[in-house]
This record gives C-alpha cells, structure tokens and sequence, in this order.
C-alpha cells in the first residue's frame, strides 16, 4: 500500500483499489460454492442494501427543531390516552410516566421511616439511661456531669 501512495495515490485511492482487488477475489470464490449458500447470500445481500439505503434516507430527512413546549404537550396528550406519535399503546406510557414518580414517593416515603424509626429508637434508648440511673434527670443539666462522668464507677 505504501507503494501505491508513492506512485501519486491518496489512502482513499488506494484504499479503493485494495477493496477492488478483495472484492473480485470474493466473486471468483463464490463461483464454487453450493446453490443454496449464494441463494442465502443473496438474500443477506439484499437485506444489507436495504438497510444501508433506510440508513442513508433517514440521515439526509432534515430534523425538525420542536419547541419544548410543543413536546409537552404531545406528552400531555399521549397520556391523556389522545393521540400520540408512537406505536406503543396508551397504557404502556402511561405506566412509563408514573411508574418512576411512584417508585419515587415510596423512596422517599421509605427513608422517611427509617429515619424517624431511628430517632424514636435513639429516644427509647436515651429514656431506658435515664430511667434506669441511680442519678435523677436533673443531674444532666449540672456543669460538673462531665466531671462525674469521667470518674471510675463505684464498685459496692
């Protein structure tokens, strides 16, 4: 391929020669394979052009810049069970756009239990200490609590 670019061709060029070559080297192998494997590429062929031409059409359609409020309202009616752009049925957008609003709530609505779920334990927890201490609540609130804190329990 080197030697092609030196001798005044471009990649693209010789790149096109090379696919050339490979391509006549393929249609000459195909010559002695069995009717029903060129029948079966022939169909992929096909199918693969077809593609490639549903490809191109749609990359050359020009896109069409909707206002956002233009796609709201599509939305807003596809929900309401109007008419809507997609094949999907009603009931499948429907449930598209309230399933993740739902899921949502419980979330939130499970985080909100567990929380408050641990604070009341942490409540509980605090009340069982202060109930359970040989020291009266009132104590808490002295200065010097830190002090009685840190001093070694009395053993009896």
């Amino acid at each position: 391929m080197n030697r092609d670019i030196l001798n005044g061709q471009t990649g693209e060029q010789a790149e096109a020669r090379f696919a050339l070559r490979i391509t006549a080297m393929l249609n000459e192998s195909t010559q002695n394979l069995p009717k029903d494997v060129t029948e079966r590429l022939r169909v992929a062929r096909h199918n693969a052009l077809q593609h490639a031409q549903a490809a191109r059409t749609a990359a050359a359609k020009p896109v069409v810049a909707t206002s956002g409020l233009s796609w709201v309202r599509n939305k807003v009616r596809a929900s309401a069970g109007g008419p809507s752009d997609s094949n999907s049925p009603a009931w499948w957008s429907k449930l598209a756009t309230v399933l993740p609003l739902a899921v949502l709530v419980l979330g939130l609505l499970a985080i909100q239990d567990l929380h408050s779920s641990r604070l009341i334990l942490t409540a509980a927890d605090i009340d069982l200490a202060l109930l359970a201490d040989d020291l009266p609540p009132d104590a808490y609130q002295d200065a010097g609590f830190l002090e009685f804190l840190k001093l070694p329990p009395v053993q009896e």
